[in-house]
């Protein structure tokens, strides 16, 4: 199967510093064509919300070209890629604990990670971020929001204790797209404008998905948004 693929990453108008990181990884092995996406949202609020993000997008990147390919390469079951990666999170987690101690800081950041092998899809996820399925005439939310009232996280990658991600599995149809975002990139557009401007229908080559990612990103910062915007857009092409 072949995918179209893009990648949107601003730091907005209204701060310094990009937090956020961006994976987009594709590679055509013996055994099919395999694609690791994922978005970071370094906690804001925190001195080291940036490292924390950035950190777990290069761990990620280590995992998607060791652990993942020698897997793949046996044939293992899709179940053992699940506890894989989930094994990286702990000690991730661990790190970034040991980091927060010898610099005196607490740091945290939102993980929502995706492979595609062939057409299935696994989906690991932390925090606020989002992942959405698309296709002609239906969005659906892949993934659940770890916060409470006030948008206060419950659940994330850092100092903070470890969490289990939640995990979700399916196919990938031709046609179909997987966005995967921010809470930036989405918080001041509708569900409705998503589905429109990111309709996999509309796709036929991979500029036209960074115009429309560039497209909601700017009408976000235009309608006030102030935090960091990222976003990777997955399309099963055929």
């Amino acid at each position: 199967m072949h995918y179209l693929t893009n990648v949107y990453w601003d730091k907005g108008r209204e701060v310094e510093k990009n937090q956020d990181s961006v994976v987009l990884q594709q590679v055509l092995t013996r055994r099919g064509r395999v694609l690791l996406a994922a978005v970071c949202d370094g906690m804001g609020g925190t001195p080291c919300g940036g490292e924390a993000g950035g950190y777990v997008a290069i761990r990620l990147r280590e995992w998607f070209y060791t652990e993942l390919f020698a897997m793949i390469r046996k044939n293992k079951r899709y179940w053992v890629i699940r506890r894989s990666l989930d094994r990286n999170v702990f000690h991730m987690q661990g790190e970034l604990r040991r980091y927060a101690a010898q610099e005196a800081c607490s740091l945290g950041t939102t993980m929502t990670a995706l492979v595609v092998w062939e057409r299935t899809w696994l989906l690991w996820h932390l925090g606020d971020s989002r992942a959405y399925r698309l296709r002609a005439r239906r969005m659906e939310q892949l993934t659940e929001d770890h916060t409470q009232e006030g948008g206060k996280l419950t659940k994330c990658l850092g100092s903070f204790g470890y969490f289990v991600p939640q995990h979700r599995m399916g196919v990938l149809k031709p046609g179909e797209g997987i966005l995967l975002c921010t809470d930036g990139f989405r918080r001041r557009v509708t569900g409705a404008e998503l589905q429109e401007v990111m309709n996999p229908r509309a796709f036929a080559g991979e500029e036209q998905i960074g115009r429309r990612l560039k497209e909601i990103g700017e009408t976000c910062m235009k309608r006030g948004e102030r935090d960091n915007l990222s976003a990777v857009y997955v399309k099963a092409d055929r």
